[in-house]
């Protein structure tokens, strides 16, 4: 396991107390698996269990686990939001199948950049995502604080300018990541 490089690294969870967040990524990603396979054969536990802990290897030897546990707070917020998207995408599926099926097509293609407000990477990743997974808009590119956006129509446009989305995804981040991005 040392020739690995593994040695330098298993002391490394011990002394900076990611020994929990990396237990709990374990059990997180164990029990996805245990769920989304639905079989319980020991083949597929022990393939589950080696998968999991390989992932949580490279998490940890990548130095993803420590910084990024505090990025997305409070927890609640999430599945509110993410009622509130699937709504989005439900009522923006009618809209564009409406004007995809009508006898006259009706779509005016627009290329704009929105302003992001999100501080962190994940937040930005979020938002871009939630941009793509709404019909009749896709998000093109990320960067210096702006998404670049296809849109169908410029109501869509004029939609994702109203900032609504922006603001809800701004506020599934936590204060340390929105203030401590300001500080740097």
């Amino acid at each position: 396991m040392d020739s690995l490089g593994f040695g330098p690294f298993a002391k490394t969870i011990c002394s900076e107390g990611k020994l929990l967040h990396t237990v709990g990524l374990f059990a997180v990603l164990f029990g996805t698996w245990i769920i989304l396979s639905g079989h319980f054969t020991p083949f597929l536990l022990i393939s589950g269990a080696i998968c999991s802990a390989l992932t949580v290897a490279i998490a940890l030897r990548m130095d993803l686990l420590d910084r990024r546990r505090d990025i997305l707070v409070p927890i609640w917020r999430m599945p509110l939001y993410l009622l509130w998207l699937t709504w989005q995408v439900i009522l923006n599926s009618l809209i564009v199948s409406r004007k995809v099926l009508a006898l006259h097509l009706d779509i005016d293609p627009v290329i704009e950049r929105v302003p992001s407000g999100q501080h962190s990477d994940i937040a930005k990743v979020i938002y871009a995502n939630s941009i793509t997974l709404t019909p009749g808009t896709v998000s093109t590119d990320v960067s210096n604080g702006e998404i670049e956006v296809h849109a169908l129509t410029r109501t869509a446009m004029e939609d994702l300018r109203s900032d609504d989305m922006n603001r809800r995804v701004s506020a599934l981040e936590s204060k340390q990541a929105t203030s401590g991005k300001k500080a740097s």
